[in-house]
């Protein structure tokens, strides 16, 4: 693998206009595919086959709303002493809901009645829907929106509390954190510039970064249009596809610039780069598209499609690095050794001289550290990534977010106050029968036995669909839609059923956003085991290949448990109790988003498996050159530390950044991923790691014989082109050879 990875970079460094005209034509096709076949994202998040999913199909053909519009909500409340229905506040409600039903882009307004069921007990507050002509939120015009806030505006005029809220008034931001992606840039920058001691080679794995998203972007719009796929598919491209594609040319321009410094010619030096830690870009590029490609063996479309765009993403990234990166290198050839800015020219001498002189760096006496501390290190970051994970046993997940839009916070209040706070989260029972008899027999008990239940504020009466073979009832929960006692109430009506199906001969089923939701959220927490087991087999599989080794992809695997732990009990303890939510802009909600710890671990574990990668294939490769296992550990790990500890820096600025975007479901991945790679990557991988590494000595490099023999050799750490630059006599020979086999 090194060997042709070796010779890729060679010829990419020394065909370098050949290769970037390709790519660019390839950047040039995708962006003309992307114009032309692009369709609008979808917000749909449901799950095929659950209960709550394959009822609300049936009631959308058995009870058609006659419109696909997006629809809002306008709630009135009538001064002390008035109602909703009668006097100067019905009139004043009238004006308005004219008004608003004249306003073009707007299909019809339901006024407040009583007959509705959209009245308050008091008769203060009523609840109008006004449904537009327009499919997505987007569609509706700047215009509409404030001729009907003026018609809102004349009723308070009158003296009425008005609110609009709903999903027409409340949409959801685009995805994206604005200044704070700036602001994440900039500190990859600074960050990229303190290690490479150079504008110019810092510049490299940026543009390298922007590339691979431009093309990462542009492949998902085109494919738009043969699968849905939601935003947050995008988003979460974006982001990752930024932070591995900084962090993949930073290895191996790391590299490439330290052997320039040395004396090594630059094409060499760009061969050897590619060779050795394009290896390790290519073996990590695989764990990390694994990852999330296996989200698909959970059956669940819109997360498949949101980890197959994001590994597509990945793998552009490992692709670039190792195919576009060397020949941009080989526009700089020399110069990337060097620096016009003063500061940064006497700064890289001074480590250059310090390395040759033999001085001892901060990573080898980090490492020499740990491993005199190892069991007070290994036990001091158990127990406190320990510590941290505790709030993850209050873990729920749900769909619903709290929303950001004060107007839309108000009318929920409003309504919350006047019905209860379940009006919002009606549970929709759905009787299937053979005639309307049965129908409406089946309707009537269940109805009957729901208003039995606990946590029941009202029942609807039955309702029959036109073909009578279909008959529906509200059940209003006393509790809001994310309370854990209107799950129960969910689980108690469906419990209630079975009985009532036999003696009718029915099929009932419970349905409704309430029921979608948790109906949603329980196939994932299902499916979260199944994922587990898949993609830590799967990579522990590879990591054994590439390692030959037992200990180091298990050390690996529960490492990353304990950063998965923290960051999980830090997204409860943010998003769920609401600590530091002032600081960070978040709101505290009862549950968290339903998909957002499924792709953490996807995500989070492929990016660990990174850092055990460049980090410990550094150390097996002094192993495998005869030092001990301490000192293969220590002089590893001062190889390998600083290029890691900056790929970790840059991670968590880039995911940081979007903790400041404006999409709550942003903020929740890009705190969940920094804070995971923070504690990943400082405590597990530059602490425990080394602790391990020096408790195990030559166990972690045990292999048994049988899969000695089986497995095949991978040489992820170049131990073959290693050695050719130990013999230059030879080294020049094998050179020719390697020219004449092209």
């Amino acid at each position: 693998m090194s060997t042709f990875l070796y010779r890729l970079g060679r010829f990419s460094y020394r065909r370098k206009w050949t290769v970037i005209i390709g790519w660019l034509v390839v950047l040039c096709a995708l962006g003309a595919a992307a114009a032309t076949l692009m369709k609008p994202f979808t917000s749909s998040t449901s799950i095929p086959g659950t209960e709550a999913q394959k009822a609300s199909d049936v009631l959308a053909k058995e009870f058609p709303s006659g419109s696909d519009g997006i629809s809002g909500q306008i709630v009135f409340r009538a001064p002390q002493g008035e109602t909703v229905t009668a006097g100067p506040a019905a009139e004043a409600i009238r004006t308005a809901t004219a008004r608003i039903a004249k306003t073009p882009g707007v299909e019809s307004v339901t006024a407040p009645s009583t007959a509705a069921g959209n009245v308050s007990r008091d008769g203060r507050t009523g609840i109008g829907k006004i449904t537009f002509t327009a499919e997505q939120v987007a569609k509706i015009s700047e215009a509409s929106v404030k001729k009907i806030e003026a018609a809102a505006g004349q009723a308070r005029s009158e003296g009425l509390t008005v609110a609009l809220g709903g999903q027409a008034f409340d949409p959801v931001p685009e995805a994206g954190g604005g200044a704070g992606e700036a602001v994440g840039v900039l500190i990859t920058l600074i960050v990229l510039v303190l290690v490479f001691r150079s504008l110019r080679a810092a510049v490299v794995p940026l543009a390298m970064a922007m590339v691979g998203v431009a093309m990462g972007v542009l492949a998902l719009l085109t494919l738009t249009s043969v699968v849905d796929m939601d935003s947050t598919a995008l988003m979460l491209a974006l982001m990752l596809g930024l932070a591995v594609g900084v962090d993949y040319a930073l290895f191996i321009v790391s590299r490439h610039q330290t052997q320039v410094r040395d004396g090594m010619d630059p094409e060499e030096s760009a061969g050897l780069a590619v060779g050795t830690a394009g290896s390790a870009v290519l073996f990590a590029g695989a764990t990390v598209a694994i990852a999330l490609a296996a989200l698909t063996v959970v059956r669940i479309p819109f997360l498949a499609v949101m980890g197959l765009g994001a590994a597509l993403t990945v793998v552009i990234a490992v692709v670039l690095a190792l195919t576009l990166l060397p020949a941009v290198l080989g526009l700089l050839g020399p110069r990337i050794a060097s620096s016009r800015i003063p500061a940064l020219r006497r700064s890289a001498r001074r480590s250059l001289d310090k390395r040759r002189s033999g001085a001892v760096g901060a990573g080898v006496r980090w490492a020499r550290l740990m491993g005199r501390r190892r069991w007070s290190v290994l036990v001091l970051g158990v127990v406190g990534l320990g510590v941290l994970a505790v709030p993850a046993a209050d873990l729920r997940l749900g769909l619903s977010l709290p929303s950001t839009n004060a107007e839309a916070v108000r009318a929920q209040k409003m309504t919350d106050d006047a019905f209860g706070p379940g009006y919002s989260g009606t549970l929709v029972i759905l009787v299937q029968g053979d005639g309307a008899k049965a129908a409406e027999s089946a309707a009537q008990q269940i109805a009957g036995a729901a208003g039995k239940l606990p946590d029941v504020a009202s029942v609807a009466p039955a309702r029959l669909s036109g073909s009578g073979n279909a008959a529906m009832v509200g059940v209003v929960p006393k509790s809001g839609p994310q309370s854990e006692r209107t799950e129960q109430l969910l689980h108690d009506i469906r419990a209630a059923r079975d009985g009532i199906e036999k003696s009718t001969d029915t099929d009932i089923n419970v349905t409704g956003s309430t029921a979608v939701s948790i109906d949603v959220a329980a196939k994932l927490t299902d499916a979260l085991p199944v994922y587990c087991l898949v993609v830590m087999g799967l990579a522990v599989l590879l990591l054994t290949l590439v390692f030959r080794s037992i200990a180091v992809p298990l050390k690996a695997a529960l490492g990353f448990l304990l950063s998965l732990g923290g960051s999980l009990g830090v997204l409860v303890a943010v998003l769920q109790w609401g600590w530091f939510s002032s600081v960070l802009g978040t709101q505290a909600s009862p549950t968290v988003i339903s998909f957002l710890p499924i792709l953490l671990i996807g995500i989070l574990f492929g990016l660990a498996m990174d850092y055990e990668v460049f980090l410990v294939s550094r150390m097996r490769e002094e192993y495998s050159r005869g030092k001990s296992p301490a000192a293969a550990m220590v002089d590893g790990f001062g190889h390998g530390s600083k290029v890691v500890t900056a790929a970790a820096v840059i991670m968590v600025s880039v995911f940081g950044s979007f903790v400041f975007a404006d999409m709550q479901i942003t903020k929740g991945m890009g705190l969940a991923l920094a804070v995971g790679v923070l504690l990943d990557a400082f405590v597990v991988r530059m602490c425990l790691v080394p602790a391990a590494m020096s408790v195990l000595q030559h166990a972690a490099w045990w292999l048994p014989r049988f899969l000695h023999r089986v497995l095949p050799h991978v040489d992820v750490e170049g131990e073959q082109l290693t050695r050719r630059q130990a013999r230059p006599a030879e080294a020049g020979q094998e050179d020719k050879d390697l020219l004449a086999s092209r």
